[in-house]
């Protein structure tokens, strides 16, 4: 399974972002979906996921500005991301799992495959 993010880029707060996750080798209609962010010197952060009986989960961090999407026809993973602010900035990675559950959905290491990432800056 190989994983592309892209949509990254430098914004304004206040302006939103979509980021997109294109998954080859593997459908995400069959899998667990999730989104992680990364700032310098801080750990890896759960962001969203969304598993594959279309239920969606969010940190209480974005919960409200971010969501998160799937189109299955294109094999691909949206994260639409709003009001964004200078406390988004990171790397945003995407990453799938087919065993991952409900209580360990916020923890990377339960995902098995991880996209290369792409930043995003929010800055004035």
């Amino acid at each position: 399974v190989q994983l592309q993010a892209s949509g990254g880029g430098l914004v304004q707060p206040g302006d939103s972002l979509r980021l997109s996750c294109a998954a080859s080798g593997r459908t995400f209609s069959r899998n667990t979906v999730g989104w992680f962010r990364q700032a310098p010197g801080k750990e890896r952060e759960f962001v969203a996921a969304r598993f594959r009986n279309s239920n969606n989960v969010y940190p209480d961090s974005v919960k409200g500005r971010f969501t998160i999407s799937t189109d299955n026809t294109k094999n691909t993973v949206h994260l639409q991301m709003n009001n964004l602010s200078p406390d988004d900035t990171a790397v945003y990675y995407c990453a799938t799992s087919s065993t991952v559950i409900f209580s360990e959905v916020s923890n990377p290491q339960f995902y098995h495959y991880w996209g290369q990432g792409t930043q995003v800056t929010v800055s004035s």
